[in-house]
């Protein structure tokens, strides 16, 4: 099936719950949702979605463990080493949204590195949120402005936030059952469709996924005009 939707944002979130439950640390849930970043960009390539963007790391993610901190750093470098392959392979272009600039030079380093071994690539667009925050997004949006001395107004901030080059947010999910967008896409979700579900992010699905995505067509999105 032909979907409308062309950009998902996704809050992955369950994953320390999802290792609690089995009895393991929550870093074994990080590597689990890791895993399942890589399922799900393969499902939305083969879907047909042009953008996925996934809440990886918050502004606020600063203030867990140090330990978790740095293990997440860690993983990080990882999966961006590991997965260069499958995005090549999957021809899905590599992008980022957020501050980059308090990582490590190793971890900016690979970030760089994925992003232009895979600049020309014309298939799914992955975004990952890093040091991502709507608050922090839209101060940095503003700033730039002042800075090129534009006029502040709406349509002039909106193509300056990170998401800009990357169109409309579609829907957003999020899963692990909290019914809120903790700092996520806050400008963009204006009108995007969200959708919530008890699933940790590691059990997250492709049918469960497609559900949402069969719901979405069904849904009509006025934009705060009346029904046509």
């Amino acid at each position: 099936m032909k979907f409308s939707c062309q950009h998902i944002g996704i809050i992955m979130d369950g994953n320390g719950r999802w290792a609690q439950a089995r009895g393991k640390n929550r870093s074994f849930g990080h590597e689990a949702g890791a895993v399942k970043v890589r399922e799900m960009t393969r499902v939305c390539s083969n879907l047909g979605i042009r953008y996925l963007t996934l809440y990886a790391f918050s502004t606020e993610n600063w203030k867990r463990p140090a330990l978790e901190v740095s293990f997440l750093m860690k993983l990080m470098i990882k999966y961006l080493k590991n997965e260069l392959p499958l995005l090549i392979e999957n021809n899905v272009r590599f992008e980022t949204i957020g501050d980059l600039s308090p990582f490590s030079s190793a971890l900016r380093k690979q970030i760089q590195i994925t992003k232009d071994a895979t600049a020309h690539h014309i298939g799914l667009t992955q975004v990952l949120a890093l040091n991502y925050g709507a608050h922090d997004e839209i101060v940095r949006a503003i700033q730039r402005l002042n800075e090129a001395k534009i006029p502040l107004n709406a349509e002039a901030i909106e193509r300056h936030l990170d998401t800009a080059p990357f169109g409309t947010i579609d829907m957003i999910i999020r899963t692990g059952g909290d019914t809120r967008l903790s700092n996520f896409l806050l400008w963009q979700a204006a009108y995007s469709e969200l959708f919530f579900t008890p699933t940790l992010w590691p059990d997250f699905s492709a049918e469960e996924l497609e559900g949402m995505l069969e719901d979405f067509e069904q849904r009509e999105r006025r934009f705060g005009g009346l029904n046509s």
